[in-house]
This record gives structure tokens, C-alpha cells and sequence, in this order.
């Protein structure tokens, strides 16, 4: 790369940024790509899920040049209520998505262990002062500050197991609730990922981004010998996400953006607001981007600007359904709102997943007896909520 000149640089190899350079190279072979990762490794340490719902025919063709487990439906649990669902559900692992993509891309246009000095319009300057042009330039780094948006607190950690016997689960349990709430909405989700193979999650929609290791831990201890799961730790991760119920975009966008250069994914804004997924709006805009990859670098910014203020405005219930969860539910009675929607019927969930909801499903959703006081409700949807303060 010493002294070339690249038509698009993308800063940042993590989910966003991996799908966007296998997105473009896909459409456009021709074109000359970076994709510059400040990690030894691409996506870092994490495992990403979807419903086969979410995609498109071509957001699924783009996925399926990963290796995923898949299976046919999913279980939900709550205390007094189960249901199995027969919608696909998905799973890709980082270790799988870094691999896939040093065999896809073309060789040397994956910069790994590289940090970047300075980014702009034309061009990106690295750590060690090594200067790579471009006539477009892709910002998909993490998100380092939120405190222009409002919300609450996605934390999890994750344990990858393999167990000393089959563990006779056949289908993903993506919400178990019959836990111990411990003052947040907690659920555990548990992935079969072959027949002495599981990833166990707990999870809390919590008011704080504290994230205490040691207590999660145990309490996956717990869990697992609850079920009577014992064996060898494979791998873990950890994570703290914003849940945004509110705030001011503009300023959001403003604090993370480089005149002329396009930022994407949770930098972006382009998340579920909710759900704190991204991988579906990841592939979408990774797809939008490989179909203009002619732009300038001034036009494909101003394109991912609208299309970020876009996802902004449709998503809107979601954020209000947030502010409802935590600003008028009790904590240990969050599990209740799931609960009901997870009553709904199937499609409707879908399209919520996928951030689609048409009218009648915001109805229905909001329609009937309701989760939380309606008063409470009230105020919540009239009251802003907590900066999106991100933990150091």
C-alpha cells in the first residue's frame, strides 16, 4: 500500500467494515480497496446472531459466504409462559468472520494491527505516518461517545462451552426469563452450537452500564449447573450497549462525523434501538455502499448521512417502546413487556426484529391490557431519559 493511491478506505474491520469491503468487492471487483483494522483481528471477539427474517434475498446471499450455524425455529421462556417459534434463527462467530474474509478479499487490502493517525475526505494517514489515499473514505470504527442520546443499558457476557456429554438442546433458547431478575429485565440465552457445544449468555436491560465480571460469571456458573451443563470453557466475550430511547440525532451525528468521510454502523447511528442489534442494518448499508461505490467521498458521506437520518426517523416506536421499558416498568418486572409482545403473532415479531413494523403491528403492540401502568407510561414517554453516558 506504501505510496498507492485506492479508490475506498474503510477504517474499521469490525462488523460494519468487514461487510462493506466484502460487500463492495463483491459488486466491483475492479476497484481498489483498504480495509484498516487496528486489531490483530477482524470483528474482535464476538458472536453476532440474526433472523433469517431480517435479510433480504441479497443481504442473505451476502452472509452465506460465512460459515454460520442455523436452525429451523427458537425458544422463548418466561415464568408462566413458553413458546416455540419457527422462524430461522442465525449465528456467525468473529473467529469465522475474520477468516472468511482474509480468504475473500484481495490480498494486502486488509491492514490488520494498523491504527490510524488521522482520517479525512481523501485519504487516511496511519499510526507509523504512512499516508493511503483514497477518493473515498468509510469510517466504521466503534462508537466512542453517546451522551447527545438517552437510554438505557444492554450488558451481557457470553461463555463458550464444550460439555462432557451431549447436551440434548436443539434449538436456540434466545430469551429464558425464568431467572432471577437481580434489578433489571435479566434473560439467558443459550445457543446450541453442536451436540457437546453450547454459548450461554446472560443478559441484563440494565439503568447502568456496570459490568461486573465476577458476578456474571457466577451467576453463568449457576445456570449451567442448574442444567446440569459441565465442561471446558472455549472462548467468552463481554459487552455494553446503549438501548436508545431518545435524544438529539443531529448533535450524535455531529460529535462522530469527518467532513466528507461516511460513518456507519453504531458510529453511524444505524442500530435497532431496542434491540441494540446492528448486524442487519450492518449488511444493508454494506450493500447500499457497494452499489454507489462510484460516489466521491463528499457524495457517499452526504448518501450515508440521509440514509443514517432515515433509520433515525423510521424507528421512532422503537425508541418509544424504550422509554416505556425503562422509565415506566420496575426493573424486576421488565420481563413482563417481553413477555406480552412475545404473545404476539409470529410475523409481527419478525418485521419488530428487523425494525419494519408497520402500522398495525405498533397497534397491536400497544393495544390491550398494558405491561406498566399507564400513568407511569405517560410520563415516561414526556420525560427525557438518561444521557447515554459510555463506560470508560
Amino acid at each position: 500500500m506504501n505510496g498507492r493511491v485506492i479508490d475506498i478506505a474503510i477504517v474499521g474491520g469490525g462488523l460494519a467494515g468487514g461487510l462493506t469491503a466484502l460487500a463492495v468487492h463483491r459488486a466491483r471487483p475492479d476497484l481498489r480497496i483498504a480495509l484498516v483494522e487496528s486489531g490483530d483481528m477482524l470483528g474482535g471477539n464476538h458472536r453476532w446472531s440474526w433472523f433469517s427474517s431480517d435479510m433480504s434475498d441479497e443481504g442473505a446471499a451476502l452472509l452465506a459466504e460465512f460459515p454460520s450455524a442455523a436452525w429451523d425455529g427458537y425458544d422463548v421462556r418466561f415464568p408462566g409462559y413458553e413458546r416455540t417459534l419457527e422462524t430461522g434463527y442465525n449465528s456467525l462467530s468473529s473467529v469465522d468472520f475474520d477468516k472468511r474474509l482474509r480468504e475473500l478479499l484481495p490480498e494486502g487490502s486488509i491492514l490488520a494491527g494498523r491504527k490510524v493517525a488521522s482520517l479525512g475526505a481523501h485519504g487516511i494517514v496511519l499510526a507509523d505516518g504512512e499516508p493511503v489515499e483514497a477518493r473515498a473514505v468509510i469510517d466504521a470504527r466503534g462508537i466512542t461517545r453517546a451522551d447527545d442520546l438517552e437510554g438505557g443499558w444492554q450488558v451481557f457476557m457470553g461463555r463458550h462451552i464444550r460439555t462432557v456429554r451431549p447436551h440434548g438442546i436443539d434449538r436456540p433458547i434466545i430469551m429464558d426469563a425464568t431467572v432471577e431478575q437481580h434489578d433489571a429485565y435479566r434473560f439467558v440465552y443459550t445457543l446450541p452450537l453442536g451436540p457437546d457445544e453450547l454459548f450461554v449468555e446472560d443478559t441484563y436491560y440494565a439503568d447502568s452500564p456496570l459490568l461486573d465480571r465476577a458476578v456474571l460469571s457466577a451467576r453463568i456458573d449457576a445456570y449451567c449447573a442448574e442444567h446440569g451443563w459441565t465442561g471446558d470453557e472455549i472462548g467468552s466475550e463481554t459487552g455494553v450497549l446503549p438501548v436508545i430511547t431518545g435524544g438529539d440525532f443531529d448533535r450524535f451525528r455531529a460529535s462522530q462525523a469527518i467532513p466528507g468521510v461516511a460513518t456507519i454502523g453504531a458510529r453511524g447511528g444505524l442500530t435497532h434501538p431496542l434491540t441494540s442489534y446492528t448486524l442487519s442494518f450492518a449488511v444493508e448499508t454494506a450493500l447500499a455502499i457497494a452499489g454507489d461505490a462510484d460516489l466521491s467521498g463528499d457524495e457517499l458521506a452526504a448518501t450515508i448521512d440521509q440514509r443514517a437520518r432515515t433509520h433515525w426517523r423510521g424507528t421512532q416506536f422503537y425508541r418509544k417502546l424504550g422509554r416505556m421499558l425503562f422509565g415506566a416498568a420496575k426493573p424486576k418486572e421488565r420481563y413482563k413487556v417481553f413477555a406480552r409482545f412475545y404473545r404476539m403473532p409470529e410475523p409481527l415479531i419478525e418485521r419488530f426484529y428487523a425494525g419494519r413494523s408497520n402500522t398495525l403491528d405498533e397497534a397491536m403492540v400497544l393495544s390491550g391490557k398494558p405491561p406498566v401502568p399507564v400513568l407511569a407510561a405517560m410520563r415516561a414517554l414526556a420525560t427525557r431519559g438518561n444521557p447515554l453516558v459510555m463506560p470508560s
